[in-house]
């Protein structure tokens, strides 16, 4: 059963991908795109733990990193980093009622926020005004992703039956 869950979310992480290059170019805004991946690592940090979500994060960044063909291992440190700090917010006894509630979508505002200040630092050095940049960048790819946030917050809602807040 174990190995059924790795690979239902190995198969999730494939099909994001393709989704991520081949849809979310049509809604940006702006140029800037929601990161779906970010939704799928909170999922995997709140479900099964720092450790699992630090190596997912890291796959899934290279996965990315492979496609995108920019700072190969970029997407993969600035990932496994966000995952690992935010696998402290860990707690089996609390795993539905993070799930359905607001707090789903504070994680993902703060993954969002660490991986992207990691990612754009780096990305934009050696460019004018990297600070102004990345908090540009970083703002408004974690609004756009916790705005897709709320999605799975409903799914889990109706699924456990519990309220929003």
């Amino acid at each position: 059963m174990k190995d059924f869950r790795q690979i239902r979310l190995i198969f999730s992480a494939i099909s994001l991908l393709i989704i991520h290059t081949v849809f979310l170019p049509y809604i940006s805004i702006e140029g800037y795109i929601p990161d779906l991946f970010v939704l799928l690592l909170v999922y995997i940090i709140v479900t099964k733990g720092q450790i699992e979500a630090t190596i997912y994060g890291f796959g899934i960044g290279l996965l990315q990193d492979v496609v995108s063909t920019k700072f190969l291992g970029l997407t993969a440190l600035s990932k496994t980093l966000a995952s690992f700090v935010i696998g402290y917010f860990h707690n089996e006894n609390t795993i539905q009622q993070t799930l359905s509630t607001y707090r789903y979508v504070l994680l993902v505002v703060i993954f969002s926020i660490i991986q992207n200040l990691v990612y754009f630092i780096i990305f934009f050095q050696g460019q004018d005004s990297v600070i102004l940049r990345t908090l540009e960048s970083t703002t408004f790819i974690t609004i756009y992703t916790a705005l897709l946030g709320v999605l799975p917050v409903f799914y889990f809602a109706k699924r456990y039956s519990t309220d929003l807040i």
